[in-house]
Formats: C-alpha cells, sequence, structure tokens
C-alpha cells in the first residue's frame, strides 16, 4: 500500500524533521567548536576528499617533508628568539654573564644574543636549534630539488611548481644569510661587510646602491635593523606563501609515483591521506625535530662569543660563509684580477661583479627555466605523472651531475686558503687547477654519467631478455657448459620495460610549398640539434617480439607466458 499521500499531523511532520536534523548532526564529520565553525562557513565540504587523498609510499618523497618540517621549526624556535632579540647597532658595555668580554663595547644585537645564549633558560639549545633547523631546511630544498629533477618530476602539469620550489630554494639561500648576519660577530660582520663590496662592484650604480642599503657609509646603523624586518617578515612571508601553494598544487595535481606495475599516468597507488598517511607524516615530524633537538645539544655551531663584536678593522683569518653560499664565494677566488677596466671614468670590476651579483640569479634563471627547455626539445605535451628512472634519460642525468660538479668545483674554491694552509700546497697551484676543473669537470662528468646510464640500460635490456643470472652451471651431454638464467617476473620485468625511448627530432622541410624559406626553419633547426643532442645515443627498450624470440632461442628453462601483474597496494586514486 502506498503511503505517499498518507495524512499526518503537523507535529508528526516537525517530529520526522527533528530526526532528520539530528542524524545529520551525528553524522558530521566535525563537533563541537569545529561543528560549530562548519554550521556557520560550511568549511568541511571538501575534507571528505582530502581524507581520501592517495599519497605514493617512498623514501624519496620524505625529501620535501623534511624540508617542510625544517622550516616549521625554524619558524617555531624564531619567534622564541624575537622575545628577547634587540635589532639595533647602539654600543653599550657588555655586563652579561660571560666574562671575558665583560666591559667591552658591543652593539644591543651582539649583547642580546650572548644573554639569549647564557642568561635565557634553554636560549642556546633554542638558538642552535634555530641555526641548525635552517641549515638542514636548505639541505633538504636542495635534495628535494634534486629527485625532481633527476625522475623527471617536474615535467607537464608540475612545471609552475618547479619555478615555486627554484624562487624557495632561492629565498631560502637569502633568509639563511641574512639570519647568520644579524648577531653582529666578527665572523657575521665579516659576511656584511663582503657584502658591501659586492653591491659596490656593480657598474655605474655599485657606490650609490651601497649607500641606500647601508643607510650611509659602511657599517651605518641600519643594516642590522633592514636585515632584521626582512628576516622575520619580508622574506619568511615569501617563504610560507610558496609552500602554502606548493603545497597546494601538489594537492590539486595527481602525485607522481615511481613505475611499477598497476601504475600508470592515470592512477595513484598508495595510502590515503587518513588515517594512514597523516599517521606517519605526524610521526616523521617528531622524528626530524627530535634528530635536530639531539644534534643542537651535543654539536655547538656558531659561537659568536668565541668571534668577538664586529668591528671594521679587523678580519677573522679563514672566516668561510656558509655552505650555500660558498659557491659564490669561490666564483669571486677564480675569477682573475685583470678583468677589472676602467671605461667612461668608471671602474668595472669583473674580477668580482659576475660572481657576487650575476652568478645567484642566472644559475637560479637557469635551473628555473630547464622544464620549459626540455619540454620544447621533445615536443612532449603529454601530462607525466610516472617517475623516470635517472638512467631512463642519460642527457638529463649528465645535465643534472654536470651542474653538482660544478657547484662542488666553486664550492672547494671558497676553501683554496684553507686547502693551502692545511695541505702545504701553493694557493696559486690550487687555484689555477680550480680554474681548469671549472671548465673541463662538468663535460666530463657529464660524459661519465651518460656512458654509465647507457651501461645500465644496457644491463637492463640484457637482463629481460636472457634473465637474471643464477650462478648454476649446466653440464650437456656433448661436454658444453652453460649458466642457468632465470626469468624475470612479470613484476620485475615491467620496470625495465615499461619506459619510452624518444628519437631525435629531424627537420623535414625548410621551404613552404612555393620555396619560400619557413620563418621558423631556423627554430627548428635548433631544435633538431639539441633533440640530437638528447637523444641520438640510446638503449631501446626490449620489445614483447624480442622477449618472444628470446624465450623461444634459450628453450624451455627461461620459457614463462606473461600474467598479468597483482596490485598489491591498498589504495588507488584515478
Amino acid at each position: 500500500m502506498s503511503t505517499i499521500n498518507e495524512e499526518r499531523a503537523a507535529d508528526a511532520l516537525r517530529a520526522h524533521d527533528d530526526r532528520a536534523r539530528q542524524e545529520h548532526h551525528e553524522t558530521r564529520p566535525l563537533r563541537g567548536i569545529a561543528g560549530w565553525v562548519d554550521d556557520r562557513t560550511g568549511g568541511t565540504k571538501g575534507i571528505p576528499t582530502l581524507m581520501k587523498k592517495v599519497f605514493p609510499d617512498h623514501w624519496s618523497f620524505m625529501l620535501g617533508e623534511i624540508a617542510m618540517y625544517s622550516m616549521i621549526i625554524c619558524l617555531l624556535t624564531g619567534v622564541f628568539l624575537t622575545f628577547w632579540f634587540i635589532p639595533s647597532m647602539s654600543q653599550s658595555p657588555y655586563d652579561g654573564s660571560y666574562v671575558p668580554l665583560q666591559g667591552v663595547m658591543v652593539s644591543d644585537a651582539y649583547q642580546s644574543t650572548l644573554d639569549i645564549s647564557f642568561d635565557i633558560r634553554g636560549g642556546l639549545l633554542i638558538r642552535q636549534i634555530h641555526h641548525w633547523a635552517a641549515l638542514i631546511f636548505v639541505v633538504a630544498v636542495f635534495v628535494h630539488m634534486a629527485r625532481v629533477f633527476f625522475t623527471g618530476a617536474f615535467r607537464k602539469p608540475r612545471e609552475i611548481n618547479w619555478v615555486f620550489g627554484t624562487i624557495l630554494s632561492l629565498l631560502a639561500c637569502i633568509e639563511g644569510f641574512a639570519g647568520y648576519s644579524l648577531p653582529d660577530d666578527l665572523l657575521s660582520g665579516t659576511g656584511i661587510r663582503a657584502m658591501n663590496g659586492f653591491v659596490q662592484s656593480i657598474p655605474v650604480i655599485g657606490s650609490y646602491t651601497a649607500y641606500f642599503i647601508f643607510g650611509g657609509a659602511f657599517p651605518g646603523d641600519m643594516i642590522i635593523p633592514r636585515l632584521y624586518s626582512a628576516h622575520i617578515l619580508l622574506i619568511p612571508a615569501a617563504l610560507v606563501g610558496l609552500f602554502t601553494a606548493h603545497i597546494l598544487l601538489v594537492f590539486l595535481q595527481k602525485h607522481t609515483q615511481y613505475p611499477g606495475p598497476g601504475r600508470t599516468n592515470n592512477n595513484v597507488v598508495g595510502y590515503p591521506f587518513m588515517p594512514v598517511y597523516i599517521a606517519k607524516a605526524g610521526g616523521f615530524f617528531f622524528i626530524v625535530f627530535g634528530v635536530i633537538a639531539l644534534i643542537s645539544a651535543v654539536v655547538s655551531i656558531n659561537p659568536i662569543w668565541g668571534y668577538g663584536p664586529y668591528d671594521p678593522s679587523p678580519i677573522t683569518a679563514g672566516s668561510q660563509p656558509d655552505w650555500y653560499m660558498g659557491f659564490a664565494d669561490g666564483a669571486l677566488r677564480l675569477l682573475p684580477g685583470f678583468l677589472e677596466f676602467v671605461a667612461f671614468g668608471f671602474t668595472f670590476s669583473m674580477n668580482i661583479f659576475p660572481g657576487s651579483i650575476i652568478l645567484l640569479p642566472l644559475m637560479w634563471t637557469i635551473i628555473g627555466v630547464y622544464p620549459f627547455v626540455e619540454k620544447w626539445v621533445t615536443g612532449d605535451e603529454r601530462e607525466h605523472h610516472l617517475l623516470d628512472r635517472p638512467r631512463n634519460a642519460p642527457a638529463r642525468t649528465g645535465i643534472g651531475v654536470a651542474g653538482i660538479v660544478l657547484y662542488c668545483v666553486l664550492f672547494f674554491a671558497a676553501g683554496n686558503d684553507l686547502m693551502a694552509i692545511k695541505l702545504h700546497l701553493s694557493i696559486n697551484d690550487i687555484t689555477n687547477t680550480l680554474r681548469v676543473l671549472f671548465f673541463i669537470g662538468p663535460p666530463i662528468a657529464y660524459w661519465i654519467t651518460k656512458r654509465i646510464c647507457l651501461s645500465l640500460q644496457q644491463y637492463d635490456r640484457e637482463k629481460v631478455l636472457h634473465g637474471r643470472e643464477t650462478g648454476t652451471i649446466w653440464r650437456h651431454a656433448n661436454g658444453e657448459f652453460e649458466e642457468i638464467h632465470a626469468p624475470l617476473t612479470p613484476r620485475e620485468r615491467w620496470t625495465l620495460v615499461q619506459h619510452e625511448v624518444l628519437e631525435p627530432f629531424v627537420v623535414t622541410e625548410t621551404t613552404d610549398v612555393h620555396g619560400v624559406a619557413s620563418p621558423i626553419a631556423r627554430k627548428e633547426r635548433w631544435r633538431a640539434k639539441l633533440s640530437h643532442f638528447y637523444f641520438k645515443d640510446r638503449v631501446d627498450a626490449v620489445t614483447p617480439a624480442e622477449l618472444e624470440a628470446a624465450h623461444h632461442a634459450h628453450g624451455p628453462a627461461v620459457t614463462e607466458e606473461p600474467v598479468e601483474a597483482e596490485v598489491t597496494e591498498p589504495a588507488i586514486e584515478r
């Protein structure tokens, strides 16, 4: 019997509505204060989708999380330090707990840093946690970028995220420089003095720019307050904004994953954000925090009381910048002095200006535009969510290793004086050797890396065709000896044959139907040359026909019918 037209009293209808509201109240995702806010803002609409977001499970994805957690630790400890740090260059006699400096004229910035270290309970530990977390943050950012580069995770649709990460890494270096300059000790003051010289090397406007930055003649009394504003406000705001945009793009786009059975460009195989991934991420945060705290408790860093307050007259022997700025210092030491000249009444310090001012934006610009260059060379407009094995992209891997070698040469050049002293060598010989390595080191590293990648590809090809060596020797009836090879399982074989091998681009036509030269012919020829550089040397992946032929050639010992690979991961996001 139908109840559609059944008559009910008004109070019954209201009771039914109350039950519906009660059911909705009991099943909503948030309660209490969060539920009160949700009733008025509707902020939980996207939470179910967020909770089901799938993340692949691989240790290399944790590198980005280390960077994020280190930045959070820097922010938390930085808030603690701002309570007592005084960003002022006003001079007064030191009257704190550190006896060797009592009575010495120091700036308020230096004295407040000493007070944090010796007079504030836990202040020295927090200072060291802040400094170590900053160093680990920069390390993690660069290592994470290396993982993204070598696996091709920057390809479409993630070019924008790569640009965000590039800018973030540059800001991280600038933030680190501003931070370790704040205590106004002799070591950091030497770094600021070097920065003043770098700015003055800018042609024509250098002296005016330095006067503007320092608020007068060096050292002035404005540089510490200005660095403080940049360190705690401007640069952190940019870092947090870029990091937030970076994470949002990761959530909006499919997460990259390493190739394997069941993994395609159309799905993501891994664990859901809630509860598995959030529990692992939360635990990993405390591991990172604990490791940084342990290092900070047992390893001293930046003991400013041993350097003393900054004075423009003395210079610390063997002073070195932090490692992430060392390559710029090395570039300065490798530039020959004869590059300086005078023209039109101005001094052009080309022995300083390229390494100090041009190098940083040039290097980061090259890094930032690389995805677009590779995309233009390949002409590939497809979306890529599967990562490359570095061996399957030998040209890209070689370029990355060449860049690392170039950085290492500049980094070691920053310590040419220390190497000369400790190794009892001529500093001129060390400098000249590093100058030669600057030009020949990266090409050699590129060639060696590319050959290694091609060799590994050939090894994978032979492994797929002939199977895995077992170490078992079989003697035939005719006396012939043969090693038995065990066939690979479909799951093992998948990773070795799934990659795509691109061929060099070839220019087919340089004129139109009327015989007129094409306006884009020159650009296409450049693209063909670069494509030839990338893909001339290659090892083709094993085709099904080749695999079947190899199985028949080796007989039944290695014959195996291909079967569908099973996906054992717990979650798949389409």
